[in-house]
């Protein structure tokens, strides 16, 4: 296989495996008050200072860890996503161009702790939840693209979510488990889509 695209792969398919194991890790160590799943969002993890954030009581101990994990996600996100340009799009510009901005949405809610500078994170999660699932979907749509029918599924599932976690509707998962539902979309789509590239014997297109 053309090496620049076994790298690429490989980026794609660590990024989620790293992503659910900070989380898992950081809300871990979260202890008092107690994380919830459902009740807290992502960031609430990344925030640096203690206190009440939007009416929920955040203090995470290892907001570093957090925010470095999502940082070191966003650029694997990234690398993949140039690296592998020319198979997992194969000219359909536009859904690289929106996936490239989820993952620099990624890197700036990393950079910027939403207790820090509130405004960039919020920008950089708008560039995420909304460029990740939009640009699956035209992925999804393209005809010259690769993997676009689990692209298209995911990207409708993801921004449906996103609609619904920005309306305060958990539908039983609780707002920050639809708040995951968003998100898990564009990190599944590129593992899986690593994976495959990775254990094909001739991914490169020519």
């Amino acid at each position: 296989m053309n090496l620049r695209f076994r790298v690429g792969a490989w980026c794609w398919t660590a990024a989620a495996p790293l992503f659910l194991v900070v989380n898992v890790v950081v809300g871990w160590r979260w202890r008092d008050p107690g994380f919830s799943w459902a009740v807290h969002n992502v960031s609430d993890l990344g925030n640096v200072g203690c206190g009440v954030w939007a009416g929920r009581a955040v203090c995470s101990p290892w907001h570093a860890a957090m925010n470095t994990g999502m940082l070191v996600t966003a650029l694997l996100l990234l690398a993949g996503a140039f690296l592998l340009t020319r198979y997992a799009w194969d000219g359909n510009r536009c859904g690289f161009v929106l996936l490239v901005l989820a993952g620099t949405g990624l890197g700036v809610a990393a950079l910027f702790p939403a207790d820090v500078n509130e405004n960039a994170h919020v920008q950089g999660a708008v560039l995420l939840f909304i460029g990740g699932n939009v640009g699956l979907i035209v992925t999804g749509l393209s005809r010259r693209a690769r993997y676009r029918r689990s692209a298209l599924g995911l990207g409708v599932l993801g921004l449906v979510a996103t609609v619904l976690h920005l309306a305060g509707v958990g539908l039983g998962l609780g707002v920050g488990g639809m708040e995951r539902v968003a998100l898990a979309p564009l990190l599944v789509w590129t593992c899986v889509v690593g994976t495959l590239v990775a254990v094909t014997p001739a991914a490169d297109p020519g």
